[in-house]
């Protein structure tokens, strides 16, 4: 036990040094923290002859990844994740996480069994280790950068989803696919019952887990007691569909997509947002730098010398299928600029979840060593390669977050709002009587006084920038469609127009804004 601390701390201690001086020099850190990895497992050093001992061994990779950290990784990415984000983006999510994975899938299926010569089974196990993406590195360059909140929400998104998708299309492979064949047409039906089975049972599960524990926060105000709630939902979830023979994956991001916005609408103070946020922030940062040193650490066991060929036209494979599945599946969908379907492409990167779900296949499984070596391989390639170059891309396709003087713009914007919603919380009180009149006019006299200072802030802002108009026409025309849909809601509900009126209207509304958002994105990029 002591001797294991021991190497944990090592590795703690490893992991979050890289880190901390990755963030330093302002360079993505899962890089760093893989190119490290490999350093320590290629070059002699006694020192940490105990840590590569502790790596070897397969079966601890892929526990440690999938049944310690995925869960975190998931539930703290999904509880951020509002829901307003993901349905404004859900055809372009929708598309990558299920039309891109399928295709991705099938495509790296058939080429690994006619172009590598794989086995009918280890070419689709391996296809579908492949259809799992990490944005984990990409998302660190967006944020360094200020990428467009839309294209990190939808490549957050597809990741989120195409990881459970992958990794039931992993279990099939690797499981059932045999007896499939077997079975000849019936199999494809068997196989895609089996599919939604596992995801639906997922979703249920997490779904399920999720509301019951948003449920407890409304009956607490206890940060601390509503942290451990949030713990219990994730791991609970995972361990739970996973012992049901469901998706743990699906149960542990449907779970923090209630917990994050029913949960936090319902029953979370302020105060518990932030601690809880700040909570998993922290738990996210430690799982994702021991992730990728894990990573590193591991590709040192890998035997390549003779597998050069093979290893290239996998790569030119992989990157091949991302290509076709990405452009073809965003083909119907307007609104998506060219320049960052480029983006989706090559951030599509590979990470740690391939390599764990590789390791987890039994000894004796046929392929397993060629399976390893080509995922560890690709994943190495993606990381280094592409995680390297996307912000190139990025800055060559003048895909720029916003200027300085945007940026003040919006703290101005959010001075103003911040502000009044403090100025309607101080007459609340008031009304309570939890403060008397005299503090109340006091501290309204200081927010109003801040208040008009951020407003003529924006006045003089406005009168300097009127390239600033098509902004501001875009997004009061898209408000008032939304007002518009509401009065027909109300209508409806006091039943002074009909039913089939109402859902006429509605959707002549949502087409409306559908075509004006779609528009404005296209005229800006």
């Amino acid at each position: 036990m002591h001797h294991s601390l021991n190497i944990a701390f090592i590795l703690l201690a490893v992991a979050v040094g890289v880190t901390a001086l990755a963030k330093k020099i302002k360079k993505p850190y899962p890089i760093a923290l893989v190119i490290v990895g490999a350093i320590i497992g290629l070059v002699p050093l006694p020192a940490l002859d105990p840590l590569k001992g502790f790596v070897e061994e397969g079966y601890t990779f892929q526990f440690i990844i999938i049944s310690l950290l995925l869960p975190t990784l998931l539930g703290e990415a999904s509880l951020k994740l509002p829901f307003s984000h993901l349905r404004e983006n859900t055809k372009a999510i929708g598309a990558l996480a299920v039309g891109g994975t399928f295709l991705t899938f099938l495509i790296i299926g058939a080429g690994s069994y006619y172009i590598l010569d794989l086995s009918l089974q280890t070419a689709f196990v391996f296809a579908a280790l492949m259809s799992a993406t990490d944005p984990v590195s990409v998302l660190s360059i967006f944020k360094t950068l200020g990428v467009n909140r839309k294209l990190s929400t939808v490549i957050e998104g597809e990741s989120l989803f195409n990881d459970g998708l992958a990794v039931v299309l992993f279990m099939i492979a690797s499981i059932y696919l045999p007896s499939y064949i077997e079975m000849g047409a019936g199999g494809i039906l068997a196989a895609v019952l089996m599919l939604f089975k596992v995801a639906i049972g997922g979703a249920i599960v997490g779904g399920g887990l999720g509301y019951i524990f948003s449920k407890f926060t409304s009956w607490y105000d206890d940060y601390p007691l509503e942290i451990l709630f949030s713990i219990l939902l994730f791991y609970g979830s995972f361990l739970i569909a996973e012992s049901i023979h469901v998706s743990g994956v699906i149960a542990v991001v449907v779970a923090g997509l209630v917990f994050g916005n029913y949960g936090a609408k319902i029953g979370m103070s302020p105060t518990t947002k932030i601690n809880i946020h700040s909570f998993w922030d922290v738990l996210a940062l430690f799982a994702n730098s021991l992730v990728f040193l894990l990573v590193g650490l591991e590709i040192a066991y890998i035997d390549i010398n003779d597998k050069w060929g093979l290893i290239a036209v996998s790569i030119l494979l992989v990157l091949a299928a991302r290509t076709v599945a990405v452009y073809t599946s965003m083909l119907p969908l307007k609104g998506i600029p060219a320049k960052w379907k480029h983006v989706l492409n090559w951030g599509g990167l590979k990470g740690s979840l391939s390599i764990a779900l590789a390791l987890s296949l039994p000894g004796d499984f046929p392929g397993r060593e060629n399976i390893i070596i080509l995922a560890f391989s690709v994943v190495f390639f993606s990381l280094l390669v592409q995680g390297m170059t996307i912000s190139s891309l990025i800055n060559k396709l003048n895909i720029k977050g916003p200027n300085k003087e945007r940026t003040d713009y919006e703290e101005a914007m959010t001075a103003v709002h911040r502000y009044d919603y403090a100025i309607e919380r101080l007459d609340q009180l008031k009304n309570e009587a939890v403060i008397s009149t005299i503090v109340f006019e006091r501290m309204k006299a200081l927010y109003d006084h801040k208040q008009k200072e951020a407003k003529e802030t924006l006045d003089v802002m406005y009168e300097e920038h009127p390239e600033w108009r098509k902004t501001q026409e875009h997004i009061a025309s898209i408000e008032a469609l939304y007002a518009e849909h509401e009065a027909i809601e109300r209508l409806l509900r006091k039943d002074m127009i009909s039913s089939q009126l109402a859902e006429e209207e509605i959707e002549r509304i949502i087409d409306h804004i559908e075509q004006k958002k779609n528009k404005y994105y296209e005229e800006e990029n």
